[in-house]
């Protein structure tokens, strides 16, 4: 590992520690790009629905950890809350007074996954499970 230079460490006293990809950082609730499973627009998050790939997802990532854009109301956001804490996975409300970004929800990993497709563009139907239903047959002709 190369040590840094005296010009390095006095620019990180000043300034603070060099962020990588800030912009980056910045768009994605302070994750990377690399490293996200899905994201969703302040748009989406605001719908009265939960998207249900957002919990099939927190299934399927157990170690991921959900941020949630803290420029949004709470209650648009709560919902999302108790997805995570459904599943166990931990939250993060990212308000960032400077810089708004039209990216309300991301779940991200702490390292890359470089998953090509994170946005969401519609939402799965889930039709609930019914019971097994007798057919026009079955009613016609009945056993004794």
């Amino acid at each position: 590992m190369k040590k840094p230079t005296v010009d390095e460490v006095l620019q990180q006293g000043i300034y603070g520690t060099i962020e990588t990809k800030p912009e980056e950082r910045r768009k994605f609730l302070g994750s990377l790009r690399e490293r996200i499973i899905v994201a969703l627009t302040k748009k989406q998050v605001a719908e009265t629905e939960v998207y249900p790939q957002v919990g099939q997802l927190m299934k399927k990532y157990p170690s991921a950890h959900l941020f949630l854009n803290g420029n949004m109301g709470y209650d648009q956001l709560s919902k999302y809350v108790k997805v995570a804490s459904k599943h166990k996975i931990g939250h993060t409300i990212v308000t960032n007074k400077e810089h708004d970004t039209d990216i309300g929800l991301v779940l991200a990993m702490n390292h890359a996954i470089d998953k090509e497709e994170i946005y969401l563009t519609k939402k799965e139907i889930v039709i609930p499970k019914q019971n097994k239903k007798k057919g026009l047959f079955s009613k016609l002709f009945k056993r004794k």
